[in-house]
């Protein structure tokens, strides 16, 4: 399997094209269940202070101003047009994994990369953190192509490139550093397998929620949750490879992945976040786009 390069994730821009991040129907749709999460907005700038007029929203009267010019004055405000944008790409080296197509670790380079430039074609500020191993990137939010290239160069450099164990804390460690960062109507996209979801995660992501809009990404191979086929095969790491029954290791193999994808669907339902799943055999240039262009909700 082909490992992309810059020039591929450079050339996804192309498919960018009339895509979105800002449907009124959450963005990437495919929902396990028919839950939505809260649609936060985009953020508020101060703009001016004038006169109230009936009809105002009491809780903008300026009180300092009112105070000073003995009548009511009000704030108003206006949409910021760019909001931050920031993809969490949990890149640990459990995903140089895949049995079709492509690797888990390239299906999440090339969703990030197509999500960035639509995220910067859509005049959003593009931020990213990039873990997985010792070393967490951390790259602000900018405009445009100074807000793209840089990830891009990063997660091509981040990628790992042969085998290795999961970093069971390396999700965590990106939503930890990503909190602080963060300002409220942000546009969160957590790009994992979330082969490493615990208490905290859910604890991370529930706090992440409730000021921001955040939506998850689930990287999946077909093998994980079908098992092996029947026959003998050696699997493992390098220096610790065994034997394994693809008949007699099944059924506990199904059980482990079931238990996986019943934790994860219940905190996406519980928390009410938009979950999709993204699977190595299909291409992202056909499985992505249908799902940002899903159109407008009236209010």
């Amino acid at each position: 399997m082909i490992l992309p390069d810059l020039a591929e994730l450079v050339a996804l821009r192309g498919t960018a094209h009339d895509l979105n991040l800002h449907a009124r129907r959450p963005v990437l749709a495919r929902l396990q269940g028919s839950h939505r999460s809260a649609q936060r907005g985009r953020g508020l700038e101060f703009e001016e202070v004038r006169l109230y007029t009936p009809g105002d929203d009491a809780r903008n009267i300026d009180w300092r101003v009112t105070a000073r010019r003995g009548q009511p004055h009000t704030k108003l405000f206006r949409e910021e047009r760019e909001r931050p944008v920031w993809l969490v790409a949990d890149l640990h080296p459990g995903l140089y994994f895949g049995s079709r197509h492509q690797l888990k670790s390239s299906l999440l380079l090339r969703s990030a990369a197509l999500l960035a430039w639509v995220a910067a074609m859509d005049g959003d500020r593009l931020g990213a953190l990039i873990g997985g191993n010792e070393h967490l990137r951390i790259f602000r939010p900018r405009a445009r192509e100074a807000g793209v290239l840089p990830v891009l160069e990063a997660l091509v450099a981040a990628q790992p490139t042969r085998p290795g164990m999961p970093s069971p804390d390396s999700l965590n460690a990106s939503l930890i550093a990503l909190k602080p960062l963060l300002q409220p109507g942000s546009l969160v996209l957590v790009l994992s397998d979330f082969s490493g979801l615990d208490d905290d995660t859910e604890n991370l992501l529930a706090s992440i929620s409730l000021r921001c809009d955040c939506r998850l990404l689930w990287l999946v191979d077909p093998l994980e949750n079908t098992g092996l086929p029947d026959g003998s095969y050696r699997a493992g790491l390098p220096g610790r490879l065994w034997w394994l029954d693809g008949a007699s290791s099944r059924s506990a193999w199904q059980e482990k992945w079931a238990a996986r994808q019943h934790r994860l669907d219940e905190l996406t339902h519980r928390l009410n976040l938009p979950l999709i799943r993204l699977d190595t055999p299909q291409p992202v240039t056909e499985s992505l786009p249908p799902l940002l262009r899903e159109p407008l909700w009236t209010a």
